[in-house]
């Protein structure tokens, strides 16, 4: 591995892209503490210590924590994510998008100019309603977040916080293009890791005063590294369904008849269904912060005490929703009579099934498997982090979608590198690397 990256500074081009990519990392990070004008920087920071396990909680954990600063990214990356998502699943129900998306090149640069339309309307659409929360909410000890509200400072915000997820937007694409790694996972991971430090820096600081013993430390370390051994296990696992192509004869040419196989991830959906079923959870808990709900008790038990992170019935709907998104978006991704169809035509079969229909099904009845054991596997990353920090007390600084987003990024960004290498001949960062190459 030492070897493996020592080659890095041997390939100029790999050099220069990833030199590339860090200074675009830094420049983001650097527009995380640029804050936006009007508003009162202590009274916000003392409002986000009470919105801890809401989906402002969440948003600012992607956002690097510039939500809960207010600076000119405070919207990060989560508009044209969040645009991304609704192009994907408008292409089943739109005939157009459906047709721009098998076009190829083409229609992938229209549907990417339709994302980029959105994610401007939608950073407008919060931006606008981020000016408005912050008029309307105190600090905990009274004062007002914004110093002199009105249509100047809503106005000021909304082009503001829109500029900062355009460029965002913009700083992610040329990463893509002209670094190494996909730019917009990137982001999201630069701005999870930046909270990293500051929280073991309290950890460090519970050692030292005593409330956290060093040998339970130790343990909560070997299991997180446990936790992300098994993770990297289990976004590589897939099952692969042998696939057949008959031989066939054009001119004096015979064509096919070679085996391979199709690979089918136990984890088709990602991190996506998480995300989803967070943002459906943490919902109720963010109008319960902002809204008095003292005159309806059943209300204000249900949303403040079940709908907790530290409650069972939270754990439980999570998983629910978990498995319910994990489907879900599977189903969007993945179409069997697709797939089936062009094996057809290809001359493709899987042995001791028919093709057409019976092949579509057979698919179809394998992915739901498997699906069901990603689902499981997704749901157990993301509970086990909420049981160690609510029933434990342990200071477990990255959640379950963080940790799938920061291993999952992690794997692809070196994957790309050790691709770059190979390509050049030089070895990866693992010696069988070289055994990879056909």
């Amino acid at each position: 591995m030492i070897s493996g990256f020592q080659n890095i500074g041997k390939i100029p081009e790999l050099k220069r892209r990833i030199l590339f990519t860090l200074l675009m990392l830094i420049v983001y990070r650097v527009g995380c503490h640029i804050p936006t004008p009007g508003v009162d920087a202590a009274a916000l920071a003392a409002f986000f210590n009470q919105m801890q396990g809401t989906v402002l909680g969440l948003f600012n954990m992607f956002s690097g924590g510039a939500l809960e600063q207010m600076s000119v990214m405070a919207l990060g990356i989560m508009p044209y994510i969040s645009a991304s998502i609704i192009l994907q699943l408008l292409t089943i129900v739109v005939p157009h998008l459906e047709k721009l998306r098998k076009e190829g090149e083409q229609g992938r640069k229209k549907i990417t100019q339709y994302t980029r339309y959105g994610t401007v309307v939608i950073s407008v659409v919060q931006g606008l309603g981020i000016a408005y929360m912050l008029e309307r909410m105190p600090s905990p000890d009274g004062a007002p977040v914004v110093l002199l509200g009105g249509w100047g400072f809503r106005l000021l915000t909304v082009i503001t916080l829109t500029a900062g997820t355009a460029f965002l937007m913009w700083l992610g694409e040329q990463i893509t293009e002209r670094g190494v790694g996909n730019g917009i996972s990137l982001i999201i991971f630069a701005g999870i890791v930046a909270r990293f430090f500051p929280g073991m820096g309290q950890v460090f600081e519970l050692i030292r005063v005593g409330q956290i013993s060093v040998f339970f430390m130790a343990i909560v370390v070997a299991l997180m590294i446990a936790i992300v051994g098994f993770i990297v296990f289990m976004e590589r696992a897939q099952r692969r369904i042998p696939v057949q192509y008959a031989k066939r004869v054009i001119g004096r040419k015979m064509y096919g008849g070679q085996s391979t196989h199709l690979p089918l991830k136990i984890n088709t959906s990602g991190v996506i269904p998480p995300i989803f079923a967070s943002s459906m959870l943490m919902f109720p808990a963010t109008i319960g912060n902002i809204v008095d709900l003292e005159g309806i008790p059943w209300l204000d038990y249900a949303i403040n005490t079940l709908l907790r992170g530290n409650h069972p019935v939270y754990n439980i709907l999570y998983v629910i929703l978990i498995i319910f998104f994990c489907y879900f978006y599977t189903a969007v991704q993945f179409n069997p009579v697709d797939v089936a169809d062009n094996m057809k035509r290809q001359g493709g079969f899987i042995p001791g099934i028919r093709p057409g229909k019976n092949t579509a099904e057979y698919i179809d009845r394998v992915l739901t498997r498997i699906t069901l054991s990603g689902a499981l596997y997704v749901s157990a990353v993301c509970v086990l982090p909420q049981i160690f920090m609510y029933q434990l007390n342990v200071p477990f600084y990255f959640g379950g979608t963080a940790l799938l987003i920061v291993v999952g990024v992690a794997m692809d960004t070196s994957n790309q590198i050790e691709s770059h290498m190979l390509t050049r001949h030089y070895e990866g960062f693992m010696k069988k690397g070289l055994g990879k190459v056909r």
